[in-house]
């Protein structure tokens, strides 16, 4: 399949901001190379998501227009069909599930005024677009996908133009990929245009759904995914994306929810960059290319910048979790005086601190099991508690080891 991505650019080019192509000194030096960072997070929607929106609902045609548009989306792309109907002064109908935040809905609202209605319907994103879906056909109305559709796989693929007509000859560029549009768009063009540069795709490790589709050789559907990078999570990736993906991904990464939290905070303590977690993939995935990468030219897509304020401690936490401060255990004390201030006193180190403390049976307070959360400062001092528990023969169990129980306890 071509893509027209000169002709979408033309279109385009009035109507989304040409977003910085920043170079980062900070992680050239860490890295020993030369790295780029392509500023979608700065767009006029926060994200790329309104060049491939843009750009298929301007080319319906007139009898198209008039019936209106629907889209289903509880994030970026909601928000640039948002924006694309109200400057195309065409009716739109969005589709959110009702557990949408309220920050994300008033968003959309902003940007599509009076020429959307949102509907709030289902607990999922796949209920969600069915209805949609459903309404659609229904109606007549033209439903705009997020990525499995020619036109918004162009419309993407100009953020690639705007890179190569500021910047040339790169080694490398890391992508985030979600339902694949970005990458198939961008990577035809780096295809086209710069050849020698390799395409590194990279998903969370909780939605790995081009992974799979690679693995398997076509697009299936996982039974179940890790929403935190809710802008790179899909069940599924597109029957349109997956072919050209295929045919241009040098590699496939996956990178853990824990990495992407301490990335996001990198960014806003360091750069003051506002990323989202979909946006911070490309920039997570580097360590892993660290040998590959040195001495060579490389530029990461940050994709998007609509982050919730809301989730910063969900962020904090996820951080600290994967960086080995902070652990949760449930510990089970004898049934003696002085059994709890010995744990304080002669088991915990000098450094460790108890941030969560709470008695699992609400009518066994004394002596029943406790949830303990410990915020070490070192990585390293894991070990010597651990040591101390056992030394002092506590019953504990390690809830960080146990997904199921971290989740219902956590």
């Amino acid at each position: 399949m071509k893509l027209d991505i000169d002709s979408a650019y033309i279109v385009l080019r009035s109507i989304v901001f040409k977003t910085p192509l920043q170079f980062h000194a900070k992680l050239s030096e860490s890295f020993d190379a030369k790295i780029f960072i392509k500023r979608e997070d700065l767009q006029v929607v926060r994200s790329y998501k309104i060049r491939g929106a843009y750009y298929l609902i301007q080319s319906l045609n007139s009898e198209e227009k008039k019936r209106g548009v629907v889209c289903a989306s509880a994030g970026n792309h909601a928000q640039g069909v948002a924006f694309s109907c109200k400057l195309l002064q065409i009716q739109g109908v969005i589709y959110m599930p009702e557990v949408t935040p309220k920050q994300k809905i008033n968003q959309v609202k902003m940007f599509g005024g009076d020429w959307i209605e949102i509907v709030l319907v289902g607990d999922t994103f796949d209920e969600c677009q069915f209805v949609a879906l459903e309404f659609a056909n229904t109606n007549r109305k033209v439903f705009i996908p997020p990525f499995d559709h020619i036109k918004v796989m162009e419309g993407q693929g100009t953020v690639a133009k705007e890179i190569l007509d500021e910047e040339s000859n790169f080694d490398y560029v890391f992508v985030p990929v979600g339902g694949g549009g970005l990458c198939a768009g961008l990577g035809s063009y780096f295809k086209e245009h710069s050849p020698n540069t390799k395409i590194i795709g990279v998903e969370p490790t909780g939605a790995p759904s081009m992974t799979e589709a690679l693995k398997q050789g076509k697009p299936v559907t996982l039974e179940k995914i890790q929403k935190f990078v809710d802008g790179a999570s899909v069940k599924k990736v597109g029957d349109l994306t997956f072919p050209i993906c295929k045919e241009i991904l040098t590699d496939m990464l996956l990178v853990p929810e824990g990495k992407v939290s301490s990335t996001l905070l990198k960014l806003y303590n360091e750069d003051a960059i506002v990323a989202e977690p979909a946006g911070a993939l490309s920039i997570s995935a580097l360590d892993q290319y660290a040998n590959q990468i040195r001495g060579k030219k490389v530029v990461c897509i940050l994709s998007g910048g609509n982050n919730d304020i809301d989730r910063m401690q969900e962020i904090k936490e996820r951080s600290l979790l994967y960086e080995g401060l902070k652990h949760y255990f449930i510990v089970r004390f004898a049934q003696r005086p002085g059994a709890l201030k010995q744990f304080v006193n002669e088991i915990l180190g000098p450094n460790d601190d108890i941030v969560r403390f709470e008695f699992i049976q609400k009518n066994n307070k004394e002596s029943g099991p406790a949830l303990i959360g410990i915020e070490l400062k070192a990585k390293d001092d894991f070990q010597s508690l651990i040591q101390r528990m056992d030394v002092f023969h506590l019953n504990y169990t390690l809830v960080n080891q146990d997904e199921n129980l971290f989740e219902y306890l956590v």
